[in-house]
């Protein structure tokens, strides 16, 4: 557990948080979803905004370990053990802020009992179940050396990867009821901004193992995937450029959603992605110099990560300030009959979305500590091997 003992002040306040995000989970088992700020007139909040988060966290590792394979990218193997783990993590977090949105665990029972094959909310619970059985697939056969089986599972692997996001993306874009959802290229956004977070998460682990000698990634790997990060980057802005574009034409539905995202409540989440999670880190990463430098990749990483999180915000909670009919009776609330709901999110809905990320990486450090061989080690085997080399008189300083 090696990832734990060197760590061991980290893992514990891990362990703090962790256990205070379950301690708030059972607190809102006992009291149901009115310990939380949703209500009829908002009922997602950050529960589902995490679950979006941490389903396109999932998709760089796994699109990095299984491009290996599908485009002989022979370099990506060199991550790909990590990349997968990640992967692995991040998909469970997705599943457990679902399944603490029900409100009550109790209820879980009704998705076999009950399902509805026309609601994308079924679609989204098989693929997600399809995508984390294929992650273990993966590790599994990574760990045992099974090449051939992990060739065969990347050819499934990679349109998972997309499908996972895609299905997520049609539970808002199906929605007719919402302005702001309702859209014919949001799953193209979902899998852009799923590609560049997920790479970007993936540049962070991979950097925070490195300093701690803890796996070694080569300088010119990180540029490769400090590159791909860039372009994914782009993909991502100019499919919201398109969207907006969409919306701010004379004449266009979607208006009134585009001027909430710019000048509203939600404004600033917007703004803060387009400018610190998209411009900047571009500019950053599109020069070959800067991509050398780790610094500057984590730097740009970081701004990737938080402004895909604020993307999810704005995405999710404008189009719940706009009413769904206009002139309808409304929804209940404490002074009577009211049109909009109101939202602000609750200690314990804080308390568990702190905790829960803090859980899966003190399981992502578990994994790694039986899984990932140490930098340390790696540079041992490799001197052996020159050294043995040396001495049989074939010693190539170049391929040591």
């Amino acid at each position: 557990m090696e990832l734990l003992t060197r760590n061991k002040l980290l893992a514990a306040v891990l362990a703090v948080l962790a256990l205070a995000g379950v301690g708030a989970y059972g607190f809102q088992l006992m009291g149901g979803l009115a310990v939380t700020g949703m209500s009829n007139g908002v009922s997602w909040g950050l529960y589902i905004t995490m679950f979006m988060f941490f389903v396109g966290l999932s998709a760089g590792g796994l699109i990095v370990a299984s491009s290996a394979s599908v485009f002989h990218i022979k370099r990506f193997k060199a991550v790909a053990m990590p990349a997968i783990i990640l992967s692995t993590v991040c998909i469970c977090l997705a599943g457990m802020f679902i399944l603490i949105d029900l409100g009550g665990i109790q209820r879980i029972w009704r998705l076999f009992t009950g399902p509805n094959p026309a609601s994308p909310l079924i679609w989204d619970v098989c693929v997600i179940t399809l995508y984390l059985v294929i992650n273990v697939l993966y590790l599994v056969n990574m760990r045992r050396g099974n090449d051939r089986a992990v060739s065969i599972i990347s050819r499934f692997a990679l349109p998972c990867a997309i499908l996972v996001h895609s299905v997520t993306a049609w539970i808002f874009g199906l929605q007719m009821a919402k302005e702001g959802w309702y859209s014919a290229i949001m799953a193209p956004i979902f899998v852009a901004s799923a590609m560049d977070s997920g790479l970007a998460l993936l540049l962070c682990v991979l950097a925070a193992l490195k300093k701690a000698r803890l796996f070694d990634t080569s300088r010119e790997l990180m540029a490769s995937l400090a590159g791909l990060l860039a372009t994914c980057i782009a993909v991502d802005a100019f499919f919201i450029f398109c969207e907006v574009l969409t919306m701010a034409y004379p004449g266009a539905a979607g208006a009134e959603t585009l001027a909430l995202m710019t000048a509203g409540p939600t404004a600033p989440f917007f703004w803060f992605e387009i400018i610190g999670g998209l411009a900047i880190p571009f500019l950053v990463l599109v020069f070959a110099k800067n991509r050398e430098r780790t610094g500057l990749v984590v730097g740009a990483s970081v701004l990737v990560i938080a402004g895909v999180l604020c993307k999810r915000l704005w995405l999710l909670l404008t189009s719940f300030i706009v009413p769904n009919v206009e002139g309808a009776p409304g929804v209940l609330s404490d002074g009577g009959w009211a049109l909009l709901g109101a939202y602000a999110p609750t200690l314990p809905e804080v308390l568990i979305v702190v905790g829960m990320p803090c859980l899966g990486a003190l399981a992502f450090m578990a994994l790694g500590s039986r899984l990932l061989v140490p930098a340390a080690e790696t540079e041992k085997v490799r001197a052996r091997g020159a050294q043995g080399a040396a001495l049989d008189g074939d010693f190539d300083p170049q391929t040591a």
